[in-house]
């Protein structure tokens, strides 16, 4: 059952009409705490509040902070947001957003019949965190490409969470977003991952969609019970809708876990098991030992053979992300510590801007 606590704002640290951090007290302890405006009004000092504690009680890290779900001194009603469809449906907190497919959205008569993305590169990645690199090798290499984040709802829901999209876009590396599923907050909403990539083509006029899920990977150490095996249905959605498909290795030799040293499992069952249609696998350039430890696992799953294998540099992509002091952590280890992922990330970025052919839809 989830741990809600009253508490008190004693700093507000962080503002703005996305997001809202602060430092709230509960009972002796002071603890950091986020809320969304757009579903909670304004904080203030001296506030009183209900913040759900769960993932601070239960020690999680990306979810390790207290969630304001309501402010008891701000306002008693929020103005109606500017749509009719619901994500969180049926839960206390499901909000109404302006989804683009509707019929009294502006874009619907553009995507009332769209079935193709004409040929689009989707980099479908496995980890948050992968987004940068591949927007960044992207950039390096076709640096005039319209990129749009496709953020799914395999992970945080609110797109407002992620300090590392915020980044990107202050930095020039993604254009615009666009929010799937349950997931919210994106400067376009969308239903599905379908109608998600198809809007960011005609809606966002992308050259390349790269989509991954928000923040907080949920594993299990079992083969399926991992959020990241969307990434094989994401690759088979691109080429559902005559796209050029482009898996973004999760590539580790940091990582003291056997499962998840040089290809992580996750990577191989998303492209093994979950992808059931044949896509392009973007492979990092690594030293020689590295490199033959990643070409044998490919070889021993039989991804050689479901897949087309595509090699790229990605250390320009990775001196981007350097110069633009946007640091790609994942998995609690720093880019600088965990360099293999990085370039993974960027090679796919590299593979896919390769890829582009045409105008956008």
């Amino acid at each position: 059952m989830a741990a809600f606590r009253e508490g008190r704002v004693v700093t507000v640290l962080e503002r703005s009409d996305r997001i809202v951090r602060a430092e709230i007290e509960i009972g002796t302890d002071r603890v950091d705490a986020v809320g969304f405006p757009s579903m909670l009004g304004t904080l203030e000092p001296g506030d009183r509040v209900i913040a759900n504690t769960t993932g601070l009680e239960l020690h999680l890290g990306t979810g390790g902070v207290a969630f304001v779900l309501w402010n008891l001194d701000g306002p008693r009603s929020l103005e109606a947001g500017p749509g009719h469809i619901m994500k969180m449906r049926y839960t206390p907190w499901q909000t109404e957003v302006a989804a683009v497919e509707p019929p009294e959205s502006i874009h619907h008569g553009d995507l009332a019949a769209a079935t193709s993305v004409d040929g689009m590169p989707v980099v479908a990645c496995g980890l948050h965190s992968q987004i940068a690199g591949a927007a960044a090798g992207i950039r390096e290499r076709r640096p005039g490409a319209v990129i749009g984040y496709v953020m799914t709802d395999g992970g945080a829901l609110p797109l407002a969470w992620s300090h590392l999209v915020r980044s990107l876009q202050q930095e020039g590396l993604i254009d615009f977003t666009c929010t799937v599923g349950h997931a919210f907050g994106g400067d376009l909403e969308a239903i599905n991952i379908f109608s998600g990539i198809a809007a960011a083509r005609i809606v966002g006029g992308a050259d390349i969609a790269i989509v991954a899920m928000g923040p907080g990977l949920t594993g299990t150490a079992t083969t399926l019970g991992f959020s990241g095996i969307e990434q094989g249905q994401v690759l088979d959605a691109a080429n559902a809708l005559n796209g050029r498909p482009v898996a973004c290795l999760r590539v580790s030799f940091s990582d003291t876990r056997p499962r998840h040293r040089g290809i992580s499992h996750h990577s191989v069952t998303a492209l093994t098991i979950a992808a059931q249609t044949r896509a392009t696998v973007a492979v990092p350039d690594l030293p020689a030992e590295l490199s033959e430890t990643l070409w044998g696992q490919l070889r021993s799953h039989g991804i050689c053979d479901r897949h087309v294998i595509a090699t790229a540099e990605g250390r320009p992509g990775m001196r981007l992300l350097e110069e633009k002091d946007v640091d790609a952590d994942s998995m609690g280890r720093a880019m600088a510590d965990a360099p293999e992922g990085v370039l993974a990330a960027a090679a796919a970025g590299v593979v896919a801007a390769e890829a582009i052919s045409g105008e956008p839809g």
